[in-house]
């Protein structure tokens, strides 16, 4: 709970809904899986950085569990370092995706105070090829867990963390979503479905959609399919929206309407998205080409002023009159 606590402050979500998302944790031990996810990653990073260069040491900071970003911070400072680029686990731009962080970074700078590393983000990634490439080949090798005769009436679901409709309208979230899920359709050659996920708001504000289970009850109800791939897109690791939303909750769902569902991997440690994380450090350091597909070019390195505000809280309403 001190974790959901920090993960949920200032957001507008009831406790009730706190405590329901505190029991999908209970389901697996009690614990997030994100953490032994981004030691893997800083792992594999180490090894590419070692092999290849540049030589440079790797911090883990988190917003929202230990080891926090201002802890960090100052033992970054105590190791003499000045300067240090910020890679932040999220591919897509929005305000929870990517400039929150960026006021989390500023915070943690301020309560360490002087001699404070500067800290520049990584730009968001989500056509970049080595992104695209982890996850065309997941795609790939979740389609062909479909027996042969029955892949081509397969549908793909493409699946991202839902968001207030506020914030997605004030962000490139939903393009870029897009974007990359058409990059993945192309390299594997299939044809999908974007859905979300994972929504944690109040009923009162809109949220973006379809949810998952609802395109997948659709697909049930009107096309009588047998199978599904389940692409979590918008993830970079299998954190807990992915192993309870999808392959507890929507595997549920699937089984209950006798539809054989197949759950792609999300990017995690795959070795094109470590080199691609490689490629990302070497435009800041080393002027490397910015590396993209498709035509929406590559994201700017330091975002507009107005880009992904801080969506505005809904206002309450007072309930409806009964008749």
């Amino acid at each position: 709970m001190p974790f959901l606590e920090n993960v949920l402050r200032g957001k507008n979500v009831p406790r009730e809904r706190m405590l329901e998302v505190a029991e999908h944790y209970h389901h697996f031990g009690g614990r997030s899986p994100i953490n032994d996810h981004t030691r893997a990653l800083i792992a594999a990073l180490k090894q590419e950085l070692d092999s290849h260069g540049p030589h440079l040491p790797v911090y883990w900071g988190n917003r929202n569990w230990h080891p926090f970003l201002a802890d960090t911070l100052r033992e970054m400072r105590q190791d003499g370092v000045q300067r240090a680029l910020a890679f932040v686990t999220s591919a897509f731009g929005s305000y929870s995706g990517c400039r929150q962080y960026l006021e989390d970074i500023a915070a943690a700078r301020q309560a360490l105070g002087e001699g404070a590393p500067e800290i520049d983000k990584i730009r968001t990634f989500h056509n970049h090829p080595g992104f695209i490439q982890a996850m065309a080949d997941y795609t790939r090798q979740a389609l062909e867990q479909i027996p042969a005769e029955r892949r081509k009436q397969t549908r793909v679901i493409f699946t991202a963390h839902s968001v207030p409709v506020s914030m997605a309208q004030s962000s490139p979230y939903v393009k870029q979503l897009e974007d990359a899920c058409q990059l993945i359709e192309d390299a594997v050659g299939v044809q999908g479905v974007l859905a979300y996920q994972s929504r944690s708001g109040p009923p009162t504000q809109p949220w973006l959609e379809p949810d998952v289970l609802h395109v997948i009850r659709r697909y049930h109800e009107d096309l009588a399919l047998t199978d599904v791939v389940l692409v979590p897109v918008g993830f970079l690791s299998d954190h807990m929206e992915v192993v309870y939303d999808l392959d507890t909750e929507a595997a549920a769902l699937c089984k209950q309407l006798g539809m054989n569902m197949v759950r792609a991997s999300t990017a995690g440690v795959h070795p094109a998205l470590i080199s691609g994380l490689r490629d990302l450090i070497l435009e800041r350091t080393d002027g490397a080409p910015r590396l993209f597909l498709g035509n929406m070019g590559a994201s700017p390195d330091v975002c507009a002023a107005d880009c992904c505000p801080r969506p505005a809280r809904p206002v309450a309403r007072p309930p409806a009159a009964s008749a």
